[in-house]
């Protein structure tokens, strides 16, 4: 029982600084465009080769 009382505050802890994470992933834009960054990942490195080819 004595070690519910440090667990239940420290689980509180972790979980209020996950909530917190997320929403400063949510306001600096983190999640704003998921599509283009995946997709600039596979389209990247022919637009350097174009490059060097030149």
């Amino acid at each position: 029982m004595e070690s519910l009382y440090l667990l239940i505050p420290i689980a509180l802890v972790i979980f209020a600084l996950i909530i917190a994470l997320l929403f400063w992933a949510v306001r600096s834009g983190q999640f704003d465009d998921l599509e283009r960054e995946g997709g600039r990942i596979l389209f990247d490195d022919d637009i350097e080769e174009a490059k060097r080819d030149e």
